[in-house]
């Protein structure tokens, strides 16, 4: 199961990533999850929102460059070396991280990590194999 993540590409100067908080908010979308990465000049805001199509939207149409990519969620035990067990699975079969981040859930006891993977459908294939829960965007909706 795959959720639908949205990068955008803002400058780095103050103010930007208001601005683009209360635009989504502004049109009733919610931010599910979010994680910033910069650089001297730029940097790369990735969220999970709950209306994904309609953000990207309403992004571009403000003149962000903004683009969906593909991602995958899953539980991780919250304990030490939980996420290193899921790592040592994922490493073992081939599976590439090209990042992640983690985000709080309600509706568990469970941590939650947000991957981008190369081959997610291999990920998600290897990860089901393994019992280790998938949440889905309906999941991420309810938080």
């Amino acid at each position: 199961m795959k959720i639908t993540q949205i990068s955008v590409f803002l400058e780095n100067k103050q103010g930007r990533l208001h601005e683009v908080c209360a635009l989504l908010g502004s049109n009733n979308v919610n931010i599910r999850a979010l994680t910033v990465a910069d650089t001297e000049d730029f940097g790369i805001l990735r969220i999970v929102v709950d209306r994904p199509q309609e953000a990207v939207a309403i992004l571009r149409g403000a003149g962000l460059t903004a683009n969906l990519n593909e991602i995958v969620a899953v539980e991780v035990e919250d304990s030490p070396g939980g996420l290193a067990g899921i790592l040592k699975i994922l490493s073992a079969n081939g599976v590439n991280v090209e990042y992640m981040y983690g985000f709080v859930e309600k509706f568990s006891e469970k941590a939650l990590l947000v991957f981008k993977f190369e081959e997610p459908d291999k990920a998600i294939e290897i990860l089901a194999d393994n019992n280790i829960r998938i949440v889905g965007g309906q999941d991420i909706n309810c938080i």
